[in-house]
């Protein structure tokens, strides 16, 4: 493997002259992942721990080894969910960005399958997106068989060390398979760099009204909006961002897409930043606003996040599902992401959310809430009406137990204090709940187990109620090392990580006065793999 890449990354006349070598090495290399696959496939099958080692995500993607970040390509297809993302099979730490794959029918469960796209004479391939290309407006492909496409960053590591500006450029590579195998495009990049850092990130849709494709690109402290016919050629069409929204670091991952608003579209506008985000670190911000093919406008004056949490970053929308929006994110933040305490594999992706609009005080705001497929992986729930809670309430009491990874719901007639509370035999626990005095929502982390393997992960983080209602709904999402909280319906969210020395196997409800949880839900989780 590391002898075909370094062959790619050699000049062009060379590079034509070892094709055949090059053809040679290519089909050993796939052919060698391929019985890699089914070897761990063998292992995991055998019990060898694969996919339940001490942390291992159980309702959450994860590679089945090595390191991951952004979610790539996220694209549907003929019933397949396709699921890339940024990968260094090489180390459990970042290295040369792969493009890895892994599909899913349902959302839920996923296969892993062998790497799609590999760095090559222009670089490493960092994040983008990828298109069901149905008219075949590339010439990629046929009307009979429409190409998919993938618009991805050619990072150049050469021209980065050289201090050049232009070392990112867009690129494409094609599959005529239904996204099993892709090809590069003969003359990439399709988009050049016009002499800027930070100019990456492409994510492509289909605007109908005018028959092209768009391109939202991150581009520093901006989005710039491209378009085009046929996918080759790219044509600048306007900036957004500049003076909007927040910038403590870079702008990076963007997504454009449209929303029903009570029968009417509104355009959604996601940029992810890092650092700078509510909570330290990586975040995601969202603009709610108009787009025309040309301009993005918005009224929006304030900053506003998809995930206040510190471990939701990177997040993008699936294309091609329909009126229905699903967002993945990173489950992890640039602060400690190559430094969280996993050995195997480092890094997940957060659970698939669907998204919508809810108004509050006639303000459009976005809301995010676990795709309904979750009762796939759900077991029978516990529920009880009027529960009283006073002090503290061992929910394993009325249980019969509690186990990890589960899914809780909690309402209460009016926003009072109250907390959720997960720990172990050593007194190690994560705190999650709400403030109604600081009208905010809390997830406390500092003595929840290792913590000290990067200064800023010891953390209590907070979340504005953005809700006015009297009354206060709670999801939790537990995982063996993480919480979703959704708050509101969604309108409020939170993602946490947390590594216990020992697992948690306690759940308790804390309130500092006698209260009556006018609803509660109980509901253990099958694990996915």
């Amino acid at each position: 493997m590391e002898r075909s890449w370094l062959l790619e990354m050699k000049s062009n006349r060379v590079f034509s002259s070892l094709i055949p070598i090059q053809l040679v090495m290519r089909v050993f290399r796939f052919l060698l992942l391929t019985l890699m696959v089914l070897i761990s496939l063998s292992r995991d099958t055998n019990g060898q721990s694969f996919y339940h080692e001490q942390y291992r995500p159980q309702i959450h993607f994860s590679p089945r080894e090595h390191w991951t970040n952004d979610p790539n390509g996220m694209v549907y297809y003929k019933g397949l969910y396709h699921l890339f993302f940024q990968y260094y099979p090489g180390s459990s730490v970042w290295g040369p960005m792969h493009w890895g794959h892994a599909v899913s029918k349902d959302l839920i469960h996923w296969k892993q399958l062998p790497i799609a796209l590999y760095p090559d004479s222009l670089g490493f391939i960092f994040s983008g997106s990828a298109v069901v290309d149905t008219h075949n407006t590339s010439g990629l492909g046929s009307a009979s068989n429409p190409p998919l496409v993938a618009i991805f960053t050619s990072h150049d590591p050469k021209k980065q060390r050289a201090h050049a500006l232009d070392y990112e450029n867009e690129s494409i590579a094609y599959s005529l398979d239904g996204g099993m195998t892709w090809k590069k495009y003969a003359h990439n990049p399709v988009l050049k760099n016009p002499g800027i850092t930070d100019f990456r990130d492409p994510k492509v849709f289909w605007f109908a009204a005018e028959k092209k494709w768009v391109m939202t690109l991150a581009t520093r402290d901006r989005v710039t909006f491209y378009s085009s016919k046929n996918l080759t050629q790219w044509k600048r069409e306007s900036d957004f961002g500049a003076d909007r929204g927040a910038h403590g670091g870079v702008w990076e991952c963007p997504d454009l897409f449209a929303l029903q608003d009570h029968g009417k579209t509104v355009w959604v506008l996601i940029v992810n930043l890092n650092p700078g985000g509510p909570n330290k670190g990586s975040a995601t911000q969202y603009f709610i606003g108009h787009f025309d093919g040309h301009h993005f406008i918005t009224s929006q004056t304030e900053t506003r996040w998809v995930d206040y949490g510190p471990d939701d970053y990177a997040g993008v929308t699936w294309n091609h599902t329909g009126s229905r929006k699903i967002f993945l994110g990173w489950m992890s933040n640039w602060l400690y992401a190559n430094q969280v305490p996993t050995t195997r594999w480092r890094n997940a992706m957060t659970f698939p959310r669907e998204l919508s609009i809810i108004h509050v005080g006639g303000v459009p705001y976005l809301a995010s809430t676990p795709v309904p497929e979750i009762r796939l992986i759900e077991e029978k729930p516990w529920t009880a009406s009027r529960v009283e809670v006073s002090g503290g309430l061992d929910l394993a009491t009325l249980t019969a137990g509690v186990q990890f990874p589960c899914l809780l719901k909690i309402s209460l007639e009016q926003a009072a204090d109250l907390s959720v509370v997960l720990s172990n035999s050593k007194g190690e626990k994560v705190v999650i709940g709400y403030d109604p005095a600081a009208k905010q929502y809390f997830i406390d982390r500092r003595n929840s187990g290792k913590t000290d393997f990067q200064k800023d992960f010891s953390s209590l983080d907070t979340a504005p109620r953005i809700s006015t209602s009297k009354d206060l709904s709670l999801t939790l999402i537990i995982d063996k090392s993480s919480v979703e909280l959704f708050g509101d319906k969604g309108l409020t969210v939170m993602t946490e990580l947390f590594f216990p020395n020992t697992p948690y196997e306690k759940i308790e409800i804390k309130s500092e006065e006698k209260r009556v949880v006018r609803q509660l839900e109980y509901v253990p989780l099958k694990s996915i793999w």
